[in-house]
């Protein structure tokens, strides 16, 4: 049983890194001249959750910047559910002014908690794991998604946010609380569904646990899948559509919202891409995105770890599977018609983020029995030194580019 000296420095560590956090955006902030509690003119969930309270689904009218989907003449939030949920329960509070851009901040706070709430049980609490933590959480595409409540921000935030829970949660032996934090995470982000393989896999393979045990959580999923549906059929007659295929771009002729014709372009912008042009004799920042590995580099070391340990044959297969499962979700990111469009880095890819912490948990024997076991710590200095390059990176970009 940890001690009360331990458990105090722990605290102490956690109330650390989020004031850093908090300081940082403050700073942010300063520079702008920005208010956080100004509410983003990109508010669709809020105008979803008004038109919840009044028993209604539809908006009342179009709103050509919030990307709303046209079905049968009404007006629809073309976004999964799930965000809507946090911001109507603000609204008896805030009304229609929700402050949807500390919101963001929350949930990223709330990420860099969870993140070093799993690393810490894995590795030991030390200020060298806080540390890693912030940077495996803000040295990437989602610092400057943290300075706008827009509508793509808070899903992409509070599904990455949701994901870290439940992977905390399993490895904490709760597995029925994760699937359905899980399930959750899906009605953010769809895509999303590819980590329960990897949390279902864990809790075989890792924990050994049975299958009975499971059961009430992979029902509650089931439930909440359901629900998914049931919204999707009542909006548009079809309970896998929540809304983006009645966009008016996908409307016309020739464009596809997925298709395998995408990969190849976005595969020039996203893995191949530089963040920097030249126009008119000077370099400026690309606005349409860049490298996923540049603006994500816990990516780029989820890649080396996979690479460096499938060479010297020391890949566990969880590890094996977590790679596969990124590589699947990269493909399919890929394949949609813009990866997320107007942008600055790669902001898709923060979804994938939580395999870069998955590939250091299934670190252990190619058996999986010591995989419980402490591990030494892996990231060594010069990958400490990418991940800040790619902290200085994304708050530059923030800084140049903010929405």
């Amino acid at each position: 049983m940890r001690s009360h000296k331990g458990r105090f420095a722990a605290s102490r560590t956690v109330w650390g890194l989020l004031l850093a956090a908090v300081v940082f955006f403050g700073f942010f902030h300063a520079v702008h001249l920005t208010d956080p509690q100004h509410p983003s003119a990109y508010n669709s969930y809020t105008l979803q959750a008004m038109q919840w309270r009044q028993g209604k689904i539809a908006l009342e009218q179009d709103v050509p910047h919030l990307e709303l989907a046209i079905y049968q003449g009404q007006y629809y939030v073309s976004f999964p559910p799930v965000p809507t949920l946090p911001v109507y329960l603000l609204t008896f509070v805030f009304g229609d002014r929700v402050p949807d851009g500390l919101l963001v901040k929350l949930y990223g706070l709330l990420s860099l908690f969870f993140i070093y709430r799993v690393l810490a049980k894995r590795y030991g609490d030390t200020l060298r794991i806080a540390l890693l933590s912030f940077l495996l959480c803000l040295g990437s595409a989602l610092l400057p998604l943290m300075t706008s409540g827009a509508v793509w921000y808070q899903a992409q935030a509070l599904g990455l946010m949701l994901t870290l829970w439940s992977i905390d949660l399993m490895l904490r032996n709760k597995p029925n609380a994760a699937l359905f934090v899980f399930a959750l995470s899906v009605g953010c982000r769809p895509f999303n569904a590819l980590f329960g393989v990897w949390l279902l896999l864990w809790y075989f393979m890792v924990k050994r646990g049975a299958v009975k045990r499971v059961i009430p959580g992979l029902l509650m999923g089931l439930s909440v899948a359901v629900l998914y549906g049931l919204y999707n059929y009542m909006r548009f007659g079809d309970v896998l559509e929540f809304g983006h295929s009645y966009l008016p771009e996908f409307q016309r002729a020739g464009q596809t919202q997925f298709a395998l014709q995408h990969i190849g372009k976005n595969a020039k912008t996203f893995i191949l891409g530089f963040p920097w042009r030249l126009e008119a004799g000077r370099w400026q920042m690309n606005t349409f995105g860049f490298s996923l590995f540049l603006s994500n580099p816990p990516l780029l070391l989820a890649l080396y770890w996979g690479v460096r340990d499938a060479a010297k044959r020391r890949m566990t297969p969880l590890q094996g599977i977590t790679m596969l499962l990124l590589a699947l979700h990269g493909l399919l990111l890929l394949s949609h018609r813009t990866a997320g469009g107007f942008q600055f880095g790669a902001r898709y890819w923060i979804d994938c983020l939580p395999y870069a912490l998955l590939y250091l948990c299934a670190q252990g024997s190619k058996t999986g029995d010591d995989l419980l076991l402490p591990q030494p710590f892996p990231p060594g200095n010069i990958q400490m030194a990418i991940l800040l390059a790619g902290l200085l990176l994304n708050a530059y970009g923030a800084c140049v580019m903010a929405l």
